[in-house]
């Protein structure tokens, strides 16, 4: 039996597609010390309680804020995916980079007072006196500083996936909109419009991108991005057949 999304009273639960188990990770923002630790407790899990396929979805922002967002992209992007795939999706500050990289002006001041500082003092660079530059000779350090590994594998990144009744995306779908007709946009920015629904949606939408202290589940969403690069706490979801479970860093 599936999820009646008819009904948000339903005892029916979302289900993952046959034989697949994924785990969901919130938020990174730099924080590759809680990455490996929860890497480690995901790998206990599946030592605990083994699946045939499992997938690891990253649901974007990896980067800004914490300290270390070149560990954190090195990390995922040379990851050993014997034990699970790893799919990552794009972040509003994953965008933001990409936006950057390709030249748009009028977004290097913004973007360092809103995590850049911390991501460019992983690659080495001093943001202070990037920020005191023109923009043209910033954004020329920027290029130089973000090795082209890096930054074709954030151009990688999905917006969205739909696994079974779920759909994992970074901030949220625009309730109304059919998913294969959602906008980047609001995919990778929305939050008022999609957390003030109350409503049932045409899947469960796992998403971060808006903290909160402790995870969120509601009949329509789940929300796992706890804060990690100021709280400690990265959090996973983990759902197979139709069951779903929490990892954390956290106690």
């Amino acid at each position: 039996m599936g999820y009646d999304r008819r009904d948000p009273m339903t005892l029916l639960l979302p289900r993952a597609p046959s034989g697949w188990r994924a785990y969901a990770v919130g938020d990174v923002h730099g924080r590759l010390d809680l990455l490996d630790r929860l890497l480690g407790k995901i790998d206990a899990d599946l030592a605990e309680r083994p699946a045939d396929r499992v997938a690891l979805v990253m649901l974007g922002d990896l980067i800004d804020r914490g300290p270390d967002s070149r560990g954190v992209v090195e990390r995922l992007r040379t990851m050993d995916e014997s034990r699970y795939r790893r799919i990552c999706l794009m972040g509003n500050h994953e965008e933001v980079l990409l936006r950057i990289l390709a030249g748009e002006r009028g977004l290097v001041q913004d973007w360092l007072l809103f995590g850049g500082a911390e991501c460019l003092g992983s690659y080495g660079v001093d943001a202070s006196l990037v920020g005191r530059l023109p923009e043209r000779q910033a954004l020329e350090i920027i290029r130089r500083a973000i090795p082209d590994a890096h930054s074709a594998f954030i151009e990688s990144f999905a917006d969205t996936l739909r696994f079974g009744d779920y759909l994992f995306v970074h901030a949220g779908i625009r309730p109304g909109v059919a998913i294969e007709e959602q906008k980047q946009i609001d995919l990778r920015w929305i939050r008022r419009e999609f957390l003030d629904h109350d409503e049932n949606l045409e899947a469960m939408v796992v998403h971060g991108h808006t903290i909160s202290a402790s995870v969120e589940q509601l009949s329509h969403r789940i929300g796992i991005d706890t804060g990690a690069y100021r709280s400690g706490v990265l959090t996973a979801l983990a759902v197979e057949d139709d069951r779903r479970w929490f990892l954390s860093t956290g106690q």
